[in-house]
């Protein structure tokens, strides 16, 4: 057995807004014992203290400088991993439609990608890890030892977007919600910098009629199916 896999392996898990992509990852690390990183939370985390700071950038090495700089930190907190920028805490701030809808548009810039992607190399550098977003197994980490797309029907991606909204107290139409992970779908699949894509020998599972634990199950069956 390799030093590699004795670490541990580099999973992604890479899909499209209101997959499931964030309960499936947590639930895989927890099961493995593993790191887990969302990178969509780093994206949006940048959106927030952009839109705070009312920045606006034209110039993208400054921009690759001004990310680069910035602190992210990714903290378990029990069940829950908090986000914080600079300090802040951002959990909740970046869970809005709003700052989704910013963090895909400023997901086209070279200079944000950039700084993110090497941020994530060097956390997931010693295995060990699930990476959850959209880039993750074709740009990130193409090389990973496992490779996840998690998808469902648009209108199962909303319906399960507009319950967690509606359990955290916030009064969004399921007709807004439907709309807003539609356009996140075009933003995303349309890009010309990483779009979001099925990764070479990444294995698809279809979760629109499975648990999350169900998803889960799966994940951990196809991982010691690879290992054997």
């Amino acid at each position: 057995m390799s030093d590699r896999r004795r670490k541990g392996l580099t999973i992604t898990i890479d899909g499209p807004s209101g997959a499931g992509k964030s309960t499936a990852a947590k639930g895989l690390a927890r099961r493995l014992g593993y790191a887990y990183i969302d990178t969509g939370a780093m994206y949006r985390a940048v959106a927030i203290e952009i839109k705070r700071r009312g920045l606006k950038f034209e110039d993208e090495e400054a921009l690759f400088g001004w990310v680069s700089d910035l602190k992210i930190t990714l903290r378990q907190d029990g069940e829950e991993v908090r986000i914080e920028c600079e300090g802040r805490d951002v959990t909740l701030d970046i869970r809005s439609p709003e700052v989704g809808l910013l963090a895909s548009e400023i997901s086209k810039r070279r200079g944000v990608r950039e700084a993110l992607v090497r941020m994530q190399r060097r956390m997931g550098e010693e295995g060990g890890v699930v990476f959850e977003g959209r880039d993750t197994g074709t740009v990130v980490f193409p090389q990973a030892d496992v490779k996840f797309y998690l998808d469902a029907r648009p209108e199962e991606r909303a319906r399960r977007r507009h319950e967690e909204w509606l359990r955290k107290g916030v009064e969004v139409p399921y007709r807004e919600t439907l709309r807003e992970v539609l356009e996140r779908d075009q933003n995303d699949m349309s890009r010309s910098l990483s779009p979001l894509r099925k990764a070479e020998k990444a294995i698809l599972i279809e979760s629109t009629r499975q648990t999350a634990e169900e998803v889960v199950q799966e994940m951990v069956r196809l991982i010691e199916e690879k290992e054997r």
